[in-house]
């Protein structure tokens, strides 16, 4: 209960910002970081061509090569909203935020703080032993990635997870609101607030869609952009050519 109120008052606390920022009449809106029909406004990084496609208003990830896809710009302070959907058991994906978008040489992954998207087949692994599927490590955990360093709300080791378990299994829509705001990321799976990290060492940069092994969809990806903050050179991702 602390930590969703904590992340309902984060919000709060941004949209009044934003308020007392913005002239008489205007009000922060949501865009599509997503058109529905083509990968305008994306690069990919490190990936096959055919790994990333566009189907019915999706995004589509073959799941290999591992690697990432990154928006053409970079940004500071924001709301993420992102539905998502494995199709397979054991799916693995996630978005990075506030990411340099370079993977390090032999590394397949850049750096920045990841918001894991993980299916598991709970239901069948669990049921034939009687047992509840585990909290950890299933569903929207966030950790820094690549040096990004993180202070987790609710720590597994160096990662932050949930404290309810609320994502749904394969073949289903998932739907992750992200704020992401000074260092800090809160996270609300499927309506409720989970799950936060704050201090990130690193609080702009890219954004970053995940290939990770196995087919999974993206739709409806929309992004409010809020004022920045005081964020110096090092806490900073280096600009990358599009």
């Amino acid at each position: 209960m602390k930590k969703r109120l904590a992340g309902l008052i984060l919000v709060a606390s941004v949209l009044l910002a934003v308020g007392s920022r913005l002239g008489a009449g205007e009000i922060p809106q949501f865009r599509d970081l997503f058109n529905g029909k083509d990968l305008t406004g994306w690069v990919n990084v490190n990936t096959d061509e055919d790994t990333w496609s566009v189907r019915d208003g999706m995004i589509v990830c073959k799941g290999l090569p591992i690697g990432v896809m990154r928006t053409d710009k970079q940004y500071e302070n924001f709301l993420l909203h992102i539905e998502w959907m494995h199709l397979e058991p054991g799916g693995n994906s996630g978005v990075f935020v506030w990411s340099n978008a370079n993977p390090a040489e032999g590394k397949q992954l850049p750096d920045g703080v990841e918001v894991q998207m993980l299916e598991l087949d709970w239901v069948n692994l669990h049921k034939r032993d009687g047992k509840t599927p585990p909290i950890a490590y299933v569903h929207g955990e966030l950790f820094g990635v690549g040096g990004v360093e993180t202070i987790p709300d609710t720590p597994r080791g160096r990662r932050s997870k949930s404290i309810e378990n609320r994502c749904k299994g394969k073949g289903e829509w998932n739907t992750y609101d992200v704020v992401c705001v000074d260092g800090v990321v809160k996270l609300a799976v499927n309506g409720k607030f989970v799950n936060g990290i704050s201090k990130s060492s690193q609080k702009k940069g890219y954004i970053c869609l995940e290939s990770e092994g196995k087919e999974i969809h993206f739709r409806n990806i929309k992004i409010m952009e809020l004022p920045p903050g005081v964020t110096s050179a090092e806490q900073t991702a280096p600009l990358l050519e599009n």
